[in-house]
């Protein structure tokens, strides 16, 4: 018999059998500027922060790593509070929950807070696995009623934080679906149709043509209706830098075949840097920007950032009093937060349209297409990205992300080749078309799936968090034997 460990605590809600299950899309219809209290002819500028949380799932209950049952890494943290940083893990679990009383502290007061939330799977399934769910049930409490609706966005992601260019193409969608269908069996299915925007794990764009566009195919056909983008990882279409930083582009992603799938994108500007979040760098940056001519109206610039919700000192504890100390005097005219699906609700109420953005593509296309030329057609943008590298061996497609010179594929060889091989055996022992929900051989196996490709597995290097990934990997193949 294979040695698999049983699977702990409740199993999570993540198979999604019939890909275009309507149930899981999201409302064409306005849900956020409806609800908002914003005095929209007297705004001069905006702005909008999200929070990034994440904790991987690993074979940790034991030290015994083929032999142990998974668990969310949180857990093993605040079971080994003597072990490095570890002794944060008591303060990261109240960072997961504390924007839930932030807002509604905030709101109670006569304020108007702003927050977008991005939480992996791993991490929702996990608060369960640990006997934690007391931090999904405060969270309810701003998702779920409608008091708080023009306050909290949630931003949907990939199920276990999978970076897309190290992620093979057919999975790319399982992730998303995973996360939509686990989303609403917490939260209910109209929370899940206010889900508008995507974070993307490590905010990672692929360059390759023919990946960026099935991660967008994916992105559309599950709902999604914007995408929140790092400005360094984008390009005109002409190949030069983003001017206009503060204002909705078109994301246009063209396969070898000539195929074309878009989606608007809201910037996010600079680095990666909780400092730019816990200190409210974007309110600030915001009240320096006046209305501009933008798409044939004006319009308000919107200041876009993403940060960790907990990791490093200044979230821990810089964040919260600079939170509240900025919508202290935040109001509800001139400078006002608001966040991305309002936004682009207010300004397509002033006669935006997405057809008239600016166009771009990821950064280091305009390259691959004039090599391409007009020879479209199947492995073309293979061919070109061949051809570059002969005169540039230095060209690369896969660090598109919050970092430029993060790489997610070059020298994690011991990783994704057991990744590709066991997506490969996946996709060859099930059908979509036919396999049952119910089956759990199929929800294992799934699970395990989607688990192996975290980005932690890469983020950290080779050593023990390779370790988990191979193992994850190998009860995926006993799953499937």
């Amino acid at each position: 018999m294979p040695n698999i460990p049983e699977i702990k605590g409740e199993f999570p809600d993540i198979t999604v059998v019939s890909s275009d299950d309507r149930s899981l899309g999201s409302s064409l219809e306005p849900l956020y500027a409806p609800f908002s209290s914003i005095h929209w002819p007297s705004v001069r500028s905006s702005f909008g922060i999200a929070l990034h949380m994440h904790q991987p799932t690993i074979p940790a209950e034991t030290d015994d790593v083929r032999n142990a049952r998974l668990i969310s890494n949180l857990q093993h943290m605040m079971e080994h509070q003597h072990t490095g940083d570890n002794h944060n893990a008591p303060v990261f679990l109240n960072c997961y929950s504390r924007m839930s009383d932030i807002i509604r502290e905030l709101a109670a007061a006569g304020q108007n807070p702003r927050v977008m939330l991005d939480y992996s799977g791993n991490l929702l399934w996990g608060f369960k696995q640990m006997g934690e769910g007391r931090v999904l049930d405060n969270l309810a409490l701003v998702t779920c009623d409608k008091k708080y609706y023009a306050h909290v966005e949630w931003l949907g992601t990939t199920w276990s934080h999978a970076v897309a260019s190290s992620t093979p193409i057919p999975d790319i969608k399982l992730h998303v679906l995973a996360w939509r269908k686990h989303f609403a069996s917490i939260f209910g299915k109209e929370a899940l149709k206010r889900v508008k925007g995507f974070s993307a794990p490590e905010m990672h764009l692929p360059i390759h043509p023919d990946v960026c566009y099935e991660y967008l195919k994916a992105l559309n056909e599950c709902g999604y209706q914007w995408l929140m983008v790092q400005e360094h990882t984008i390009e005109n279409m002409d190949g030069s830098g983003i001017r206009r930083p503060h204002f909705p582009h078109r994301l246009i992603a063209r396969n070898s075949k000539g195929d074309v799938q878009e989606m608007t994108v809201l910037i996010k500007t600079q680095g990666s840097d909780t400092k730019l979040v816990a200190q409210m760098q974007p309110y600030y940056e915001a009240k320096t920007l006046s209305p501009q001519e933008y798409a044939g109206i004006v319009i308000p610039a919107y200041v876009a950032q993403i940060g960790d919700g907990e990791n490093g000192g200044v979230m821990m504890n810089e964040f919260p009093p600079g939170y509240r100390q900025a919508f202290a005097e935040i109001g509800r005219e001139g400078t006002v937060a608001m966040n991305g699906s309002e936004y682009l609700e207010f300004i397509y109420g002033l006669g935006a349209q997405e057809k008239k953005f600016i166009p771009v593509q990821p950064r280091g296309q305009k390259r691959i297409w004039d090599t391409v030329g007009s020879a479209l057609g199947p492995g073309a943008c293979d061919h070109a990205i061949d051809e570059i590298k002969k005169s540039d061996p230095g060209f690369n497609l896969d660090k598109g992300s919050w970092t430029s010179d993060r790489d997610w594929v070059k020298g994690y060889e011991s990783v994704l080749d057991p990744i590709n091989q066991l997506s490969a055996r996946f996709h060859q022992v099930f059908d979509p078309a036919k396999v049952s929900t119910a089956n759990p051989k199929y929800k294992n196996a799934l699970l395990y799936l989607l688990l192996s490709q975290t980005s932690c597995f890469r983020y950290w290097g080779e050593g023990l968090w390779t370790e988990y990934a191979r193992e994850i990997c190998r009860r995926g193949f006993d799953t499937l034997a």
